[in-house]
């Protein structure tokens, strides 16, 4: 395999580098993911042309998108949303689906663009991450306008993994298909269950014992879920993004405790702190920006992308007009048109598999790179506008808290 030292190490130095910028003042503060691809981008073969992400480089890329989709799996915990926010987050993301995939299904019988399917999933995403600190600093984790954002969220990123895993699949005969994806259905479903079965105390006391010993058994058991999932789905003629997803929620479901959260800090660290930045470092170095402004049609996509991710998570706000004030309906909306990571890892596995043109795939990115950094700034101004922001210790009293967001929030924000 092609070893670039080089190139390795300048991706390890961006990695440093991104969360230093990200905490600068409050006024200059970007998202994290947003940083981390645009320095790939600046340093990448299609501007500076100091780095290239083949080889080595480009197999941490690629399991970095595994762990950001294994670690997306262990995140989505439905249960702290249940009732009434899941409910419309769920049917507000069906609406915000079928919106995309009727204005990308008009775009491509005009001839504007192809891959309809890919584009329309991509443009009802969510990027939860980038609105935990937003959420925190202004004391409204904890609210009602803050629950109704999470669970948006949540769904937001739940819903796009499985679609894009089912559109992704390789084909088959309907039957055959439909076959295999209920048996990789039932596989997950056991898995899940022997995950939920209670262990004996004495296996407990051997885990835990091992959790920081050179073993690490715990982790290495995370790892072999992990790596049993993504290779039967593969198997099962399925996207490998699936089968990490599902081993995410499998060892969600089978760690609780504060054990867990110990295991789960080793889990974040490995993916946040090493394989997912250089996924998103080597995403940028992919990004095509000569593609993208080297015809008009080429750079009016990013507009007419942005334009369709706006409207597509805007409208579901007309289910919450019991829950929200009037001026809060807005703010909603952005937050929930946030979108970047998963955008980033449609583009690359579309432009992979030859289903998504370089345009669009560039496009795309540079979409969701605008609403990273401009959406949440507006929400937030809009929330805070006229009323004084409350603290965020405030809104937070002990013993009340969500592991979901906490754990979001603490990856997402560097300052925490």
């Amino acid at each position: 395999m092609d070893f670039n030292g080089s190139a390795l190490l300048l991706t390890a130095f961006i990695a440093v580098l991104a969360p230093l910028i990200c905490a600068l003042p409050a006024r200059l503060r970007l998202p994290m993911v947003a940083v981390e691809v645009g320095l790939g981008i600046l340093v990448g073969p299609n501007v500076l042309g100091w780095a290239t992400p083949t080889g080595m480089l480009g197999l941490l890329g690629h399991l970095g998108m595994i762990f950001l989709f294994y670690l997306a799996g262990m995140e989505i915990e439905l249960s702290t949303f249940r009732g009434r926010p899941l409910k419309l987050a769920v049917t507000g993301w069906v609406l915000s689906a079928g919106i995309a995939f009727g204005l990308t299904a008009l775009l491509y019988a005009v001839g504007f663009c192809q891959s309809p399917l890919l584009i329309a999933v991509a443009t009802c995403t969510t990027a939860i991450g980038a609105l935990l600190p937003i959420l925190r600093d202004t004391g409204e984790l904890n609210s009602a306008f803050g629950r109704h954002v999470l669970a948006a969220g949540a769904i937001g990123e739940f819903g796009p993994i499985i679609l894009v895993s089912l559109l992704l699949t390789r084909e088959h005969t309907r039957w055959e298909q439909t076959a295999l994806m209920l048996g990789f259905v039932v596989v997950s479903l056991v898995a899940s269950g022997i995950a939920l079965i209670p262990r004996p105390t004495r296996l407990e006391t051997f885990l835990e014992r091992t959790m920081n010993a050179p073993s690490q058994l715990p982790v290495r058991i995370a790892i072999l879920v992990l790596a049993t999932l993504v290779v039967l789905a593969e198997d099962f003629g399925m996207d490998m993004i699936l089968g990490a997803f599902a081993a995410g929620m499998v060892t969600s479901l089978g760690t609780k405790g504060g054990a867990a959260r110990q295991l789960h800090s080793k889990l974040e660290a490995i993916g946040f702190g090493f394989l997912i930045p250089m996924f998103f470092v080597t995403s940028g170095m992919h990004f095509d920006l000569a593609t993208l402004f080297r015809s008009h049609s080429s750079w009016l996509r990013v507009p007419v992308f942005l334009a369709i991710l706006m409207i597509a998570r805007a409208a579901p706000t007309i289910l919450y007009r019991y829950e929200l004030d009037t001026r809060d309906r807005l703010p909603f909306a952005l937050y929930s048109a946030t979108s970047l990571p998963l955008m980033i890892a449609i583009a690359e596995i579309g432009t992979a598999t030859g289903r998504m043109q370089p345009g669009n795939a560039a496009a795309l990115v540079a979409a969701g790179m605008i609403s990273v950094v401009l959406f949440p700034s507006l929400a937030y101004l809009l929330r805070t506008r006229g009323k004084q922001t409350i603290p965020a210790a405030a809104s937070s009293p002990g013993g009340q808290k969500l592991d979901f967001a906490r754990r979001v929030e603490e990856r997402s924000n560097p300052n925490v």
